[in-house]
């Protein structure tokens, strides 16, 4: 189900795979050498305005027993946490900023308003993750662990509890991300030592300690007899935040058509096959610009896999030249909506609570996942798309995979009716 090949996936040959590289390439120098004060000028004053929300919010929650109060408060400290999360806490931490070499915005030196210690999410998320992107048993973002986001996991009583344990890990998921990179659960299945687990695992309940007091004690306690609304706030903010992130995450990473692979693959593949890699396993979600900066610039997941150091900011203008790129050589350039991501994501975890024995699509040819493997499935098919365009070379493939794009939904049908069983 996953692609092993991702040559014949794409249907392109070396040629056309080396000078997409060479033009990714050429994109990501010319942001690079373009940076200057604009982009400085975007960083610190977002990262101004973010601080200036939390103290007004602070400030409005010491009058959290006025109703009205405590809703502006919660409203401001929500927007606060998510702005520091996401546009300046996750991009700072992958380095976007350390062109700068302005040690107060620098990935070696900040640490977040979340219960992850940077260092574990920078070895998890910016190692781990971006390093094995959709690689499936070496990326542990593929379901973090405890979803069954594709059909190539196999399926345990445990996935009947999907729908529960998605709402529990999506209310919880700063404590997940907290926690994610300690592996408890390998510690669990006696796949690690105490010795080897130990050391993040008391790393990251320091950070939670502090957090915690912090978030639940310290602030509420400055509200005095409000004491009791100020906590409800904060636990509200953190609440909201968590399922934002959450929603931004999963509408980047498991959508339909946003594909996994095998170590096979990840073995054979070089620098250019790593840009199709993240490409074709990741998916943007559309949007104002006021959702870009909320989400953190990860509505452009695509841009974002590609160049993961490249500032945030710039990822709108590269994006136009991504898909553009993407049209030229036929390549899927996968976006729609918020909503339409979200539903996305949400169905295919319901969906795959079931075994696979109950599942109607073909595993190599589902909505939510196909391999290479459904080109050599069905010849018929396959014969049929060749038909065209043979003094064009490679258009007629091109044509062909567009075409099969259209006849997912009833590949068995159209492959009958070629095939003269109908």
């Amino acid at each position: 189900m996953a692609i092993d090949n991702i040559k014949a996936y794409s249907h392109l040959t070396d040629e056309d795979i080396a000078a997409i590289g060479a033009r990714l390439d050429e994109i990501k120098k010319e942001v690079t050498d373009s940076l200057g004060p604009k982009d400085v000028a975007y960083i610190k004053n977002l990262i101004r305005t973010q601080r200036g929300i939390e103290v007004a919010s602070r400030i409005a929650l010491l009058f959290s027993g006025n109703k009205k109060m405590w809703w502006l408060g919660t409203t401001l400290l929500s927007t606060s946490k998510i702005l520091e999360n996401l546009e300046i806490g996750h991009n700072v931490l992958h380095g976007q900023w350390d062109w700068m070499n302005d040690p107060t915005i620098h990935s070696t030196t900040w640490e977040w308003d979340i219960v992850c210690p940077s260092s574990q999410w920078m070895h998890s998320h910016n190692y781990i993750h971006h390093t094995y992107t959709n690689v499936l048993g070496m990326d542990n973002d593929v379901g973090y662990g405890i979803l069954r986001v594709t059909r190539d996991r196999k399926w345990t009583p445990m996935h009947a509890f999907q729908p529960v344990i998605n709402t529990v890990l999506a209310t919880l998921f700063e404590w997940a991300v907290g926690y994610y990179d300690v592996e408890l659960g390998r510690y669990f299945v006696g796949r690690a030592t105490w010795e080897d687990t130990k050391e993040k695992f008391w790393e990251t309940t320091r950070k939670a300690g502090r957090q915690t007091a912090r978030d639940f004690v310290f602030y509420p306690a400055l509200s005095g007899k409000n004491f009791g609304h100020s906590l409800t706030a904060n636990l509200t903010a953190n609440l909201v935040r968590s399922l934002w992130a959450y929603a931004v995450i999963f509408c980047g990473h498991f959508p339909d058509e946003t594909e996994t692979f095998t170590k096979e693959q990840f073995k054979t593949e070089d620098h250019n096959q790593w840009y199709l890699r993240q490409m074709l396993g990741s998916a943007n979600f559309s949007g104002g610009k006021l959702l870009t900066i909320l989400s953190g610039n990860l509505n452009y997941q695509i841009e974002h896999h590609l160049f993961p150091d490249m500032p945030s900011n710039r990822l709108a203008e590269v994006g136009t030249k991504v898909k553009a790129l993407c049209e030229e050589y036929d390549l899927p350039y996968n976006v729609a909506s918020f909503p339409v991501q979200l539903f996305k994501v949400e169905k295919t975890i319901l969906k795959l609570t079931l075994p696979n024995k109950y599942l109607v699509a073909d595993r190599d040819n589902a909505p939510e996942v196909r391999s290479n493997a459904a080109f050599t499935k069905y010849p018929e098919v396959e014969s049929q798309l060749w038909v065209g365009e043979t003094d064009k070379g490679r258009s007629g493939l091109r044509t062909g995979l567009k075409l099969l794009k259209k006849l997912r939904p009833t590949v068995v049908d159209v492959v009958k009716h070629y095939s003269g069983r109908r």
